[in-house]
């Protein structure tokens, strides 16, 4: 064995495919065990096999389990019919789990060894050791078994393969990352990613863009699942956490921790309220997040295709912050009623603290968790009357989820043929 050619040939598939050495050896190794198990093992046995690629030394050995009576599952006899037939035979299972959970085992010579047998060997073996036969290393193997050995690496390798992409993009959930828009099939668009596929279903599309093959833009990455053949990514342009993240990646208060993001309202593509707040003495949370004539707050409406963004002050008085967050219209009052805030403005101001179809109050309502009453002062009565619960846009959202369920499950095998 060209143990240089070797160690090479290692460190070249564990950089090309991003899994460690060690796991790539133990394949071999597995391969090894199963192609000396064809060629000269026996039903049953449990062969492993160790190789140093420092010195290319090869041992083999059998495995066999000490058992007692205790652990042993009972003969089981074959039903006969009246006239002497077989109409069943007896269960071929290796284990059998009783009404106590233990588990018995249908003895094998080639796997198991009695208690007693075992002591011979080694003094101190009690049941549920696993002793350990050096086994004859063999040099030659037949086609058979280097075929075999052939498909367990194949196989062992792409399963590695599969859980190093898993784990690596694990990590990065809950993160923007980049991406290359790689199809668009109906409502769903495919994005290159790296090393997989993500997948952006339409409900985490931003309505008013336009998907091309080849443009690159952010996407948070809402998670990860393992399916049969892969990880699959779901990514997101209209997630509210996009919006915080764009903040974070602006705004070096916020990765210092004087400035923080309280609560996010968001309808994407159309506007957004974030709730700010500033944790040192001095530093004006809105200003921070806004930036030098706007530069800041210019490059995440600029991301998000033209959505408005108002940036709003938090406060712990549940009363200020719901007339904060009615921005840009002027609150004269609030008074908090039970479960809801009355919020009374003038005139002037009625139109514009409802927003367009009630989309500015409604943002308020779910920025602040509180049910919003608005009236005008003239007037003296209710115009408008929006909470979090019951608001026209939260109905289409629960509307969805069952629809949004099927297209995910209708997706991942879509995904899983990229």
């Amino acid at each position: 064995m060209d143990l240089k050619a070797f160690s090479s040939a290692i460190a070249q598939i564990s950089e090309e495919k991003g899994i460690p050495e060690e796991v790539i050896l133990e394949t071999i190794e597995t391969a090894i065990a199963a192609a000396y198990k064809k060629d000269y093992g026996k039903k049953g046995q449990i062969i492993k096999a160790k190789l140093n690629k420092e010195t290319g030394e090869l041992k083999l050995w059998q495995v066999k389990l000490v058992v007692d009576e205790s652990m042993l599952k009972p003969e089981e006899e074959a039903e006969i019919d009246e006239e002497g037939q077989i109409i069943q035979l007896p269960a071929d299972d290796d284990y059998l789990t009783t009404e106590e959970g233990d588990k018995k085992v249908r003895f094998n010579a080639e796997k198991h060894i009695m208690i007693d047998e075992a002591k011979e060997i080694k003094e101190d073996a009690k049941p549920g050791d696993e002793l350990v036969f050096d086994l004859e290393t063999k040099q030659d193997f037949g086609r058979i078994a280097a075929q075999t050995a052939k498909q367990v690496v194949l196989q062992r390798i792409r399963e590695a393969e599969r859980d190093a992409v898993f784990s690596d993009y694990k990590t990065k959930e809950d993160q923007i990352i980049s991406a290359i828009v790689q199809r668009v099939e109906g409502r769903t668009v495919f994005f290159d990613v790296g090393k997989t596929t993500g997948v952006m279903l339409d409900k985490d599309q931003i309505m008013q863009e336009h998907y091309r093959i080849g443009q690159r833009m952010r996407v948070y990455m809402v998670g990860v699942e393992m399916g049969p053949k892969g990880a699959i990514i779901y990514l997101s342009r209209s997630h509210p956490k996009m919006l915080s993240r764009l903040f974070e990646l602006e705004v070096p208060e916020i990765a210092s921790g004087s400035v923080v993001i309280k609560s996010i309202a968001r309808e994407a593509g159309e506007r957004s309220k974030v709730a700010v707040t500033s944790t040192a003495e001095g530093i004006d949370p809105i200003g921070s997040m806004v930036g030098q004539r706007g530069t800041r707050v210019s490059a995440v409406i600029n991301e998000l295709a033209g959505e408005k963004v108002d940036i709003i002050e938090w406060n712990e008085n549940p009363e200020k912050f719901v007339g904060n967050a009615l921005a840009p219209a002027k609150v004269l009052s609030v008074d908090k009623d039970k479960n809801r805030m009355i919020v009374t403005v003038s005139a002037d101001q009625l139109s514009l603290a409802i927003g367009k179809e009630g989309q500015n109050v409604r943002l308020a309502a779910k920025l602040t968790g509180w049910k919003i009453d608005i009236k005008s002062r003239e007037a003296g009565e209710t115009k408008e009357s929006v909470s979090v619960e019951d608001s026209e846009h939260e109905k289409e959202e629960k509307a969805g989820e069952e629809e949004q369920k099927t297209e995910e499950k209708e997706i991942k095998g879509k995904a899983e043929d990229n």
